[in-house]
């Protein structure tokens, strides 16, 4: 057997509220960690020493014994993805775009046609354009007179993103690159300009620059510049065209301006930035639709204001507030209204005609399902697109005519090597919070599961940031279910899968909901003989990996395993350096340890590394990216040196850092199936099976 690594301590104290605390591995934070975003190979050799060691360590106590059950696993999933496939063209104006993939390879290219069809053009092959290191691709956008393309990607895993300018009659690109920026970008109506957004010192964005296609980088006027080291700033636009949106926003309260598209000019404030109030502008006909929570409406609502008098007091409902459905989306044609909504875990889409006020809804009768909508590019149009799966169906795409009422089948997700949907069964069960609360819990299995406990399970919870948890199709989850599991999604407080007062219940003094919720998830399975104690497989990522290191610290008897991916575990020592990027935005989220004794007390009795204690814990397989911005690697890095030096009993504790990545894990499809493969073969073997 290989020897496990024992990471050096080094005492480091700090102190706050009149409490010193030790953090022994502290040292694993590169003072150069800004520099090592983007330049991996300056990272200390001692820390990277650390990291190399982990991972030869995995390597040679998992990874190469269990090589052919991960290459298994990894061809299933392959196996169900049609290679060669294309999306659904979007048309605008003389031409339709689309994306597609070719057999064998990685990433995408972006191909159009004429309108009606005929010949494609590939316009940008990001497979030539990746060459073999970390190829981050964030998209490409045409500009409004289709002849220019401005495509982005990062190559360090580290989220600078390059964007290029490529000509589309010659299909080269032109020389022109607008480097490091945050990789928020939008066209001015005139195709002369990019608005782009771009980062601080501390990798947070914070300033929306204009390029002038043809003009010095380092000439780009500021056009607006955040001084809150709490708010991030993204670029868009209206779908009418009619505006530039900026967007400052943290986790809870947003401010808006708006830039005319046509002629430029200074940012228009929409209103004013009051905490705890979120707000979302579209516009049509000289009027702007906003979706807020102003007003105590928890659960949002739609309002419409003059583009020309937009103050919150000149607000008029259009949707008021119910409470109990959130609306979660809005999009906005010339004539219709779409609105995406979630009542008791379900969503449903309402189209409303701005002309007549008539309203029609769109719904699907499985009992657990995924739901999604998209405009394309074009505003004068009554079609709009949607998407629906479920955990037993595979993705389907609909173009719905709001005129006519005609939905029209455009795609259903192919699985080659085959697919029944008769042959599982999706359920929606709940689980009883310890405070009463019902924690609603998707399941997925074989169909003809007996249910006496035999099965092994995989948990998999996240529970922050108001994000929910969709009940869609995965090809690769059936590489578990097919071997017998039983797969399970907590949608536990922290989303918004019951609405905004779900993700209330989750944050701040209530963070410790999320981590209760999901132990209750695992005991209602247990109680239902879907599996038992130490079947269990738990995993989660980022916010998702805070969660795994607290419930392994609170009920580590009930897992069989834990997959934690590039896990938010140093949670306080985090929250005290506002200098990460992350820092300032997520004290709504968490609390801000600096200022408040309370919020350093709270923070500190559930953060995973801090109350890491002398107990026998479950198998745990943590993830890390050396360039993640988000989900610093040292993170990770300090929690398992922690473990392997505290806890008792001998059950396998495993860290693989991705050298070449960050917060995403690999770039490409394939490389990204071979990480999925790893983390099964993980679940497989934690409960015992042979593969």
């Amino acid at each position: 057997m290989a020897k496990a690594p024992l990471a050096k301590r080094l005492a480091h104290s700090h102190s706050h509220h009149g409490v010193t605390r030790v953090d022994d591995y502290a040292w694993l934070r590169a003072d150069n960690w800004q520099e090592v975003m983007q330049k991996p190979e300056t990272l200390d050799a001692e820390i990277r020493a650390y990291l190399e060691a982990e991972n030869n360590y995995y390597e040679a106590e998992f990874g190469q014994p269990t090589a052919a059950l991960q290459d298994v696993i990894y061809k299933e999933i392959r196996g169900r993805i049609k290679e060669d496939d294309s999306g659904v063209p979007s048309p605008d104006g003389p031409f339709a775009y689309n994306s597609r993939m070719l057999e064998g390879k990685q990433y995408p290219q972006i191909v159009r046609t004429a309108r009606d069809g005929g010949a494609e053009t590939v316009l940008l092959d990001c497979n030539i354009e990746a060459g073999e290191d970390y190829f981050g691709f964030a998209g490409a956008s045409h500009d409004p007179g289709h002849a220019l393309l401005a495509w982005a990607a990062d190559r360090a895993g580290s989220e600078y993103y390059d964007i290029v300018l490529r000509d589309l009659a010659s299909l080269t690109d032109t020389g022109e690159v607008i480097r490091e920026t945050a990789g928020s970008y939008v066209w001015s109506n005139d195709s002369k300009s990019i608005y782009y957004t771009e980062y601080d010192d501390n990798h947070r964005p914070y300033r929306v620059r204009r390029h002038d296609l043809g003009t010095d980088q380092a000439a780009d006027p500021i056009i607006y510049e955040e001084s809150d080291p709490g708010f991030f700033v993204g670029v868009g636009k209206t779908l009418s065209d009619k505006f530039i949106v900026i967007d400052a926003h943290d986790h809870q309260t947003s401010e808006v301006y708006l830039i005319d598209a046509e002629q430029g000019g200074e940012p228009r404030l929409v209103a004013p930035r009051v905490t705890d109030r979120e707000y979302e502008v579209d516009e049509r006909d000289g009027v702007l639709y906003i979706r807020t929570n102003a007003d105590g409406a928890e659960d949002y609502k739609i309002v419409t204001v003059p583009a020309d008098a937009p103050a919150a007091a000149n607000w008029v409902d259009l949707v008021p507030h119910r409470e109990g459905v959130l609306v979660l989306d809005v999009a906005l044609l010339k004539n219709h209204l779409l609105r995406l909504e979630r009542e008791d875990g379900l969503p449903r889409i309402v189209a409303r005609d701005l002309r007549t006020g008539k309203e029609e809804v769109v719904r699907f009768a499985e009992e657990a399902y995924s739901l999604g909508m998209s405009t394309g590019y074009e505003f004068d149009t009554s079609v709009f697109r949607l998407s629906y799966s479920s955990p037993t169906t595979p993705s389907q795409v609909f173009d719905f005519d709001l005129e006519t009422g005609q939905r029209t089948l455009l795609k259903t997700q192919e699985v080659p090597s085959g697919h029944n949907p008769a042959d599982y069964e999706t359920r929606r069960l709940f689980a009883t919070a310890p405070d009463g609360e019902q924690v609603p819990v998707t399941l997925l299995y074989r169909k003809g599961t007996r249910l006496d406990g035999s099965n092994p399970a995989l948990l998999y919870g996240y529970g922050a940031y108001g994000m929910s948890m969709p009940a869609a199709f995965s090809v690769s989850v059936l590489s578990l279910v097919d071997r017998g599991f039983v797969y399970a999604t907590a949608h536990i407080r922290g989303g918004m899968e019951k609405g905004y007062r779900w993700y209330k219940q989750g944050r701040r003094e209530h963070k410790t909901n999320t981590f209760t919720d999901f132990i209750a998830a695992a005991e209602m399975l247990i109680e239902q003989g879907y599996t038992s104690k130490g079947r269990i497989v738990a995993q989660g990522g980022s916010a998702g990996g805070m969660l795994m290191g607290a419930i392994a610290n609170l009920r580590p008897d009930l897992w069989g395993g834990i997959i934690a991916q590039v896990p938010f575990v140093d949670v306080l020592n985090t929250m005290l350096d506002d200098t990460l990027p992350l820092t300032p935005p997520e004290w709504p989220e968490w609390g801000n340890p600096i200022t408040s004794p309370a919020d350093y007390e709270r923070i500190a009795a559930y953060a995973p590394y801090e109350a890491v204690s002398a107990q026998a814990y479950p198998p745990i397989f943590a993830l890390a990216g050396l360039t993640d911005p988000r989900v610093t690697y040292w993170e990770p890095a300090k929690w398992v040196a922690k473990l392997r030096a505290t806890k008792t009993g001998d059950a396998p504790l495993y860290l693989k850092t991705n050298m070449g990545a960050g917060h995403g894990g690999a770039s490409g499809r394939f490389d990204r199936l071979k990480e999925t493969a790893q983390c099964y073969a993980f679940a497989i073997k934690s409960v015992g099976l042979d593969g």
